[in-house]
């Protein structure tokens, strides 16, 4: 229990720090580790409740006190249902599934968050031509009036998603060494039976 409260500290201080403004690049985040993880190593309402509160509770803070900008919004939508989505995907794996495999699961997170969105982006945005043409210009360098491109974004997002995948898993197993887990888990050696007595042997 000890080590599923501090990787929950781990998990929450590392997103809820990277929402600062300007302080990582474009796309570059732990969101998508942090939902994919936690689908992995929790169960039950917590694997949801923990990213996705989280998530609104930064989200409605930075669209309050910075953006200035009304703090829910229908665009909100699609990103909640995406990060479920790697929830989900995190369920599948479980927490018995090797580090190497997380990080790959970790990474096809990134991708599904990248071809989700920008095909949902081209979809609904009227500067792209609903030809596969269009799309293909919506995953890769994007609206040309925008920067950066979407495929910079992309590597961004599947670094990322690779990169905090590993600090995350190891993170789970260093807080499951922990003293106390070591103590809980330690067991004593069963008494080895006790020789018989000797007027037993006669």
């Amino acid at each position: 229990m000890k080590g599923k409260i501090l990787l929950s500290v781990v998990l929450v201080a590392t997103f809820a720090l990277s929402r600062i403004p300007g302080l990582l690049p474009p796309n570059f985040s732990p969101a998508y580790a942090f939902a994919f993880c936690a689908g992995v190593y929790f169960r039950g309402p917590l694997a949801w409740a923990l990213p996705l509160g989280v998530m609104l509770t930064t989200d409605v803070a930075l669209n309050l006190f910075y953006y200035n900008a009304a703090p829910v919004g229908g665009y909100m939508l699609l990103n909640y249902a995406v990060y479920a989505l790697l929830i989900g995907l995190g369920r599948i794996f479980g927490r018995k599934a090797s580090l190497l495999k997380l990080i790959l699961g970790g990474l096809g997170g990134a991708v599904v968050f990248y071809l989700v969105t920008n095909t949902l982006s081209w979809i609904q945005d009227a500067a792209y031509a609903k030809t596969i043409a269009g799309w293909i210009q919506a995953l890769t360098s994007g609206r040309p009036d925008f920067h950066p491109t979407t495929w910079e974004m992309f590597r961004n997002t599947l670094v990322s998603g690779g990169l905090f995948t590993a600090l995350f898993g190891a993170a789970e197993k260093l807080t499951a060494e922990s003293p106390a887990d070591k103590t809980a888990g330690a067991r004593a050696p069963e008494p080895k039976d006790e020789a018989e007595p000797e007027e037993a042997k006669a």
